[in-house]
């Protein structure tokens, strides 16, 4: 009873956590007040708050009978599973650093990652490519005997570290700069306390990881996909009434091409707010969206893991000014520039940057790359525009640029025409080197399932549906077809490495 008075002290009297209240005990804090209420389900089965808590106490100790200590980096892979969420706790709990990292990386992507991380401790599967690095297997049982009670709180400093660069080519982590103590950084309005958050995106990217596992310490169930699927989707936002979702565009386009037979009777009415970001929406998936849920539930976010600045819009605005990603949030501004840090006037498309109100680099930290910084302005390399009320249009990313005769092409714009094409379910759009116009266009296309493969000579045939929807030189001149993913859990498309793959065969 002690020790539930203990832990329930860094939550207020609705059950919400109180400013500075350590990530680590927030947990125990929402076990001692709600101890049998559903904290994550995962594949039809359910851990309830006390059990997701006792879980995390007795790995944490497993993790410091490994020589974890406060500031330690431990590095998280593994797929999406009740373990993962207690695995985060864990390492909170012990003051260290977590840093969730894809467990779908190479053997040398993944050591390139643990260069930079340098952990004490990797937590992941017999599958997991640790090299010299230590290894806590989750598969197997932890030592007897481990108590199971929470550990005295305490702050880890810095609060987490993510990797990206992928898309790029080049690892690099980015390190919080904050701790784990409840603050506004955490804080998301429109994931309210006591949802139920239904994720489907892997737990190591920035959307999943904010909206399930910080949501537990909010008392929120996380109803969990080890991955995205949308039937089962469908099913699991019916069968849990999930008010809360963050999804990407791939999940959202998935689902609403799905046979209208199933979608028209899927009950989505529990739903208060849907999350969608990380890549361009097709504009006919979104008015999908924001005709089945509606507008209101509808919101896309622009930005990034090192919260460098951000947009925000609710369907309704987007109907008014379809395409567009948002403004910027009170206080920040977004300043469009050319290839010399000049200005640009609304309309026309240059560099995406932004001016804060807490300052530049405030939120961020690079291990392994250098940040974007002139003068007080910010960015990651995004190429958009704005109009004359401020609300923001994303052309793509300046690394994923096509140049074409001296032409600048973007990939977004031609994967989203391709992306109304009857049977394509997504696309990816990189430049391959032409001795006479420099780069032509080639499309990666992915299929749906049930759709004969095209013959090659017909690829562009088969595409027509889309081109006609383009310029002339912004069409692709050659394509290939698959039934792989083109994207990842995270809705990305790795372009650069897609181009280095073509490049390297030619």
């Amino acid at each position: 009873m002690q020790q539930t008075r203990a832990t329930e002290q860094w939550l207020d009297d609705p059950g919400m956590p109180l400013a500075r209240a350590p990530m680590g005990v927030l947990l125990s804090a929402q076990a001692a007040r709600q101890p049998d209420a559903p904290a994550f389900t995962f594949e039809g089965h359910s851990l309830s708050f006390a059990q997701m808590d006792a879980g995390a106490n007795r790995l944490a100790r497993a993790c410091a009978a490994h020589g974890v200590s406060p500031g330690d980096c431990v590095v998280i892979s593994m797929p999406n599973r009740p373990e993962y969420a207690q695995a985060v706790y864990a390492v909170w709990k012990l003051g260290a650093v977590p840093c969730p990292i894809s467990q779908r990386l190479t053997d040398h992507e993944f050591g390139e990652v643990m260069t930079l991380a340098r952990p004490r401790l990797i937590i992941g599967t017999a599958t997991t490519s640790t090299s010299e690095w230590p290894l806590l297997d989750i598969d197997l049982p932890l030592p007897s005997g481990l108590d199971d009670s929470p550990l005295p709180a305490i702050l880890s400093s810095p609060g987490k570290m993510l990797a990206s660069g992928g898309s790029t080519g080049r690892p690099k982590l980015i390190v919080d700069p904050h701790d784990s103590g409840w603050g506004p950084d955490k804080v998301n309005s429109y994931r309210p306390p006591f949802s139920t958050v239904l994720s489907a995106g892997p737990l190591y990217h920035t959307a999943p990881f904010a909206f399930a596992i910080i949501a537990l310490a909010e008392g929120s169930h996380v109803v969990c996909m080890e991955r995205f699927d949308a039937e089962a989707w469908l099913h699991l936002a019916a069968l849990h009434r999930a008010t809360v979702a963050s999804m990407v565009p791939t999940m959202m386009s998935r689902i609403a091409r799905l046979d209208p037979a199933i979608t028209q009777m899927a009950d989505l009415s529990s739903f208060r707010f849907i999350m969608h970001s990380s890549a361009p929406c097709p504009p006919d998936v979104k008015r999908w969206w924001l005709d089945r849920v509606g507008p209101e539930v509808i919101w896309e976010v622009y930005g990034s893991t090192e919260r460098l600045g951000s947009t925000l819009i609710n369907g309704v605005e987007w109907l008014e000014r379809p395409g567009s990603v948002g403004r910027a949030l009170p206080g920040d501004r977004i300043v469009i520039v050319d290839s010399d840090d000049n200005p640009l006037p609304p309309g026309e498309i240059g560099e995406i940057l932004f001016r804060r109100s807490v300052g530049v680099g405030a939120n961020y930290r690079y291990i392994g790359s250098e940040p974007r910084i002139r003068g007080d302005l910010d960015g990651l390399g995004d190429m958009g525009w704005v109009d004359a009320d401020g609300y923001l249009y994303i052309a793509d990313r300046r690394t994923d640029m096509i140049l074409i005769g001296g032409t600048n092409v973007w990939p977004a714009e031609i994967e989203a025409a391709l992306e109304h094409v009857p049977g394509v379910l997504c696309a990816a759009v990189i430049g391959l080197p032409d001795a006479d116009i420099g780069n032509r266009v080639h499309a990666i296309v992915e299929l749906a399932q049930d759709v004969p493969m095209p013959d090659p000579a017909e690829a562009l045939s088969f595409l027509a549906a889309g081109l006609d929807r383009l310029a002339p030189f912004k069409r692709p001149r050659s394509a290939e077809f698959t039934y792989a993913r083109v994207r990842d859990d995270a809705g990305k498309a790795r372009r650069a490495a897609l181009r280095a793959e073509r490049v390297s065969v030619a």
